[in-house]
């Protein structure tokens, strides 16, 4: 008979604000990591409280941010109002209490109540606010939450505003540390969102004229758009197009009240569908929306009262109306959209015979490949059956369309030895994995044919599940995981290039990263410390003294599945691939992946253990 537990007065307690931040650190700033993708908490943390300074200069007041992080310590300083100094404790620890409650204070706000900044102080080991107004000012210091300090008014000659100060928990963000190439990209899109204002991060100025007109700039070369970005404000809403020559993919980049959805919401669904309705009767043909938006770059900018969002890290928005007297969000961009974007087009001829040409040629295109596609889904379909290249997690299993996860990985290897052992040891429910079968092929300069006809390339999209939209990602996190020799290197350079040549929006929205694991084993009879460089071999026998037992990694099938358990749970070292938009993708992947192969042989061969920060940096 089993033991019936028991439930009385005693099994029940209230956590208090702090302590269900740290114990569900997830509800409040998404997932954890350790700052190697541009989602993890750290970087949430700095937005929460950047995003209450941003507010302060869309209600007029401050046109100045300063950021300075040196390593773990980060410094977020306006020149806004500064917090009412009778409530400076209270909205940075006490739950229900912040400026965003009042809609005449705040307007179109990105913050949401006040949330965001009790739940960087809970996850701090360090946290200080200081406001300053009136010439008068007051601070508070906090650990993990907990008043340690507090400095009532003084008088001061500083300016007025708001400066935080804060050092992320250890504990909770394991191994963090920051990476400028994300800081600098969230900071962008924050000054092109705000024209006019200025964020200084370690000593480097942002500042945007244009907008949007400038994001869409920054992001796509002069010599691959189509035409010239057309730009298109109104009352509370800002959009920028243009069309890509050279790239297949869709891109779409957007915000609302300052805020950047990564995974959309109404407002893009709408902007997509404005913009099929508007170039079908603007030609007077019934073109299918694929077609229409095949190539194109863009970016959508919507103010919202009081907008809903899909969950406390705002990536989603829910909204359906706009507030107040206005319209619905779709009605209000389908109308925007349909008079400017047309009136623009009748003003543009050129622009509007360039946009239909590549309409047509989309068109051409997808008829030609109608045929091999249906073919390839279904090897792709039978495949999946036998499941012989992809082992899933069980997130997605029985459903291929279900909605991704943030936590979910696909580990792309090679090797039979090296697939089994990480899925072996891999979390089956969230981690996959894809075996490729020796060298994939160098797409370079090769069409979209290719990956239906190519058997890798085909059953690869289907796994990722991509061939119809990057919205339809199956997993957040695409791990190239191939050893660290000469054919291991080649293996990733082919991957990426294939990546670059056909989804490279996979690259530029963080997807794409490649998995770091140890050359090293240094253990003794009490402690094994794994090392991946020969500085971390040095430093580990030294700690370890004596002689101990050292061996050398030569293959990923050489570990364990029990030794990897440790590389690809809560201890991954993975390094994200990135663009640098200097240079183009076109033009990198003609050096790297073109008629060179002596330069290509000798990058790889120089760039063994550098975990491709070559191209990561260059690219």
């Amino acid at each position: 008979m089993t033991q019936e537990t028991k439930y009385t007065e005693d099994n029940i307690r209230s956590l208090d604000w702090k302590e269900h931040i740290r114990m569900r650190p997830g509800m409040y700033i998404g997932k954890l990591g350790d700052g190697s993708s541009a989602d993890d908490g750290i970087y949430i943390l700095l937005k929460e409280v950047l995003d209450n300074a941003i507010d302060e200069f869309v209600m007029g007041s401050g046109k100045t941010i300063e950021v300075s992080i040196q390593g773990q310590r980060v410094i977020v300083r306006d020149y806004g109002r500064g917090i009412p100094l009778g409530k400076v404790v209270d909205v940075v620890s006490k739950m229900n209490t912040g400026g965003k409650y009042d809609t005449q204070a705040f307007k179109k706000s990105v913050g949401l109540n006040g949330v965001g900044t009790k739940a960087v102080n809970a996850l701090s080991t360090f946290f200080r606010v200081e406001s300053t107004r009136d010439g008068k000012s007051k601070s508070a210091e906090f650990e993990k939450g907990n008043l340690t300090q507090e400095e009532f008014l003084e008088e001061t000659s500083r300016r007025r505003g708001t400066k935080v100060t804060f050092i992320p928990d250890e504990s909770i963000f394991k191994n963090y540390k920051f990476r400028n190439e994300y800081i600098e990209r969230m900071l962008k899109n924050y000054v092109y969102l705000n024209p006019g204002l200025s964020i200084v991060f370690n000593g480097k100025k942002f500042y945007s004229e244009d907008g949007l007109k400038d994001l869409l700039s920054d992001s796509i070369k002069e010599e691959e758009r189509l035409f010239p970005i057309i730009h298109l404000r109104g009352n509370d809403i800002e959009v920028a197009i243009t069309y890509n020559k050279t790239q297949y993919s869709e891109e779409y980049h957007s915000f609302v009240n300052g805020q950047h959805t990564t995974q959309g919401g109404t407002h893009l669904l709408a902007f997509k569908e404005a913009i099929v309705k508007t170039l079908r009767e603007f030609y007077g043909k019934n073109y299918d929306p694929s077609d229409i938006r095949k190539s194109i770059a863009s970016a959508i900018s919507i103010k919202v009262m009081e907008p809903v969002f899909e969950s406390q890290t705002k990536t989603k928005l829910g909204s359906t109306d706009m507030g107040g007297d206005l319209p619905t969000v779709r009605t209000y961009i389908l109308d925007f959209v349909k008079s400017q974007l047309d009136n623009y087009l009748h003003r543009n001829s050129e622009t509007a015979d360039k946009l239909q040409r590549k309409i047509l040629q989309a068109e051409r295109e997808r008829k030609d490949l109608s045929g091999i596609r249906k073919l390839a889904r279904e090897r792709a379909k039978k495949a999946s059956l036998h499941n012989k290249k992809l082992r899933d997690c069980r997130i997605h299993l029985g459903d291929v369309k279900k909605e991704r996860n943030l936590e979910t990985t696909l580990f792309i290897t090679e090797g039979d030895s090296a697939s089994g052992s990480i899925t072996k040891s891999r979390d089956v429910n969230t981690q996959a994995v894809f075996s490729l079968k020796g060298k994939p092929l160098n797409s370079y300069g090769l069409s979209k044919k290719i990956v239906y006809e190519n058997e890798e390339f085909n059953l690869l999209q289907a796994a990722l599940n991509i061939e119809e939209s990057i919205d339809d990602l199956r997993y957040n996190n695409i791990v190239i995981a191939t050893d660290a020799d000469v054919d291991g290197m080649h293996i990733r350079l082919l991957l990426i290039t294939f990546f670059l040549q056909f989804f490279p929006e996979l690259i530029k929205e963080g997807h794409l990263y490649i998995l770091q694991t140890p050359l090293f084993r240094v253990r003794n009879k009490k402690e094994t410390i794994y090392c991946y460089s020969e500085e971390e071999r040095r430093k580990a026998i030294e700690k370890l003294s004596g002689k101990p037992e050292i061996t050398r990694f030569k293959g990923l099938g050489e570990i364990s599945p029990d030794e990897f358990k440790h590389f690809i749970g809560e201890n991954i070292r993975l390094d994200p691939v990135m663009l640098d938009k200097a240079i183009g993708i076109e033009e990198m992947l003609s050096f790297y992946m073109g008629k060179n192969t002596a330069d290509r042989q000798k990058f790889i061969i120089d760039n063994l253990r550098v975990e491709l920060d070559e191209v990561a940096q260059k690219s």
